[in-house]
């Protein structure tokens, strides 16, 4: 399997989905023109990352990926035991930090998206990053109860954790939420977290 990510984006949760896996796989880090070549698209026509190849197969979108590098790793724990109930646990908590959480940086990263008067784009980041302060509530009161989103680790941790990093680089106040604070600290110690990371050159933020 071959793992095709850009350094810090969300496909660096993959990246670390695919250490805990513990599963050989190959991984290319590419940039903005690359995704924009024929060849990129080829793969994945919106351009973008994450993609992942397994021999004649290509998949797309964060979610699927996880799931389906979770379900070629049954012995990793990534579902729990695999069973229903945690299967369950582990797709509400992806679904929550791929539907709710990742979207609410959009307006942040990009407010012309979304509205044209550039006069207007800081009240338009003034009030995403409310929002995203508000979302990450959630994470926190849950991380107040176990040590993983899911009550075991999961891909949706790994998800959760870029996010927090793209929070910091925005210097977006995550302070108050003091379980979310643990849980990073957690992530930046782990293993498979600092190797991802380091095959992607990035450091802990």
């Amino acid at each position: 399997m071959k793992l095709y990510t850009k350094p810090g984006a969300c496909s660096t949760a993959v990246h670390i989905v695919c250490e805990w896996a513990g599963k050989p796989y190959e991984f290319e880090v590419v940039d903005a023109a690359t995704m924009k070549s024929p060849e990129f698209r080829a793969m994945n026509p919106v351009g973008a990352v994450p993609v992942i190849t397994d021999g004649d197969f290509t998949l797309t979108q964060n979610a699927a990926i996880m799931a389906y590098i979770a379900d070629g790793a049954p012995e990793s724990g990534l579902f729990g035991d695999n069973g229903r109930q945690n299967r369950a646990e582990a797709t509400r908590w992806l679904a929550y930090v791929n539907s709710d959480v990742h979207p609410a940086f959009k307006p942040i990263f990009g407010p012309s998206l979304f509205i044209d008067d550039d006069a207007q784009f800081d009240a338009v980041k003034a009030r995403a990053i409310r929002r995203v302060q508000s979302i990450f509530e959630l994470a926190d009161q849950r991380l107040g109860e176990v040590e993983w989103l899911a009550g075991f680790r999961s891909a949706a941790d790994a998800y959760l954790y870029i996010t927090v990093r793209w929070a910091n680089a925005m210097k977006i106040d995550l302070s108050a939420l003091k379980h979310l604070q643990a849980f990073k600290a957690r992530m930046d110690a782990d293993p498979g977290v600092l190797k991802a990371l380091g095959d992607e050159d990035l450091k802990v933020i």
